[in-house]
């Protein structure tokens, strides 16, 4: 997880997809310190597991119309587990247990996932903070 933390570190935008709907931040924002913080509170016992999940363009653009999701943007390919991306995106769902983290690259969400397992803990601060922001 320290590999994929270090990477995440990195993110130079967080997008913010709520029904369909994104919405872009940007390191000088309020929201952005805000959802760092929310992302390192949830991940904080977190294991980085091997993926079985792969993701298709196609559907992962589907996925995105409905529901809450986020998504880490990169001014570079960076590297984790031998797998490279620009870009990492997740759905939010509040009690979750673990969850698939999608590599955006070249304009596509294609490829192995990431799969985060939060042990006991749930995806409950990261999603209280983007209902928090989305009320603005």
């Amino acid at each position: 997880m320290e590999e994929l933390s270090a990477a995440i570190e990195k993110a130079e935008k967080i997008v913010v997809y709520a029904e369909g709907e994104a919405r872009a931040y940007l390191p000088q924002d309020a929201a952005f310190a805000a959802l760092m913080q929310a992302w390192k509170e949830t991940v904080s016992a977190a294991v980085r597991m091997p993926a079985f999940g792969v993701s298709i363009d196609a559907l992962t653009r589907k996925g995105l119309e409905s529901g809450l999701w986020m998504e880490f943007c990169f001014g570079e390919e960076l590297l984790c587990g031998g797998m490279p991306f620009e870009s990492l995106l997740f759905e939010v769902k509040r009690d979750w247990h673990g969850f698939n983290i999608v590599r955006g690259q070249g304009r596509r969400y294609e490829g192995r996932c990431f799969y985060v397992d939060l042990r006991q803990a749930t995806m409950q601060p990261l999603y209280d903070a983007l209902q928090k922001i989305a009320r603005g």
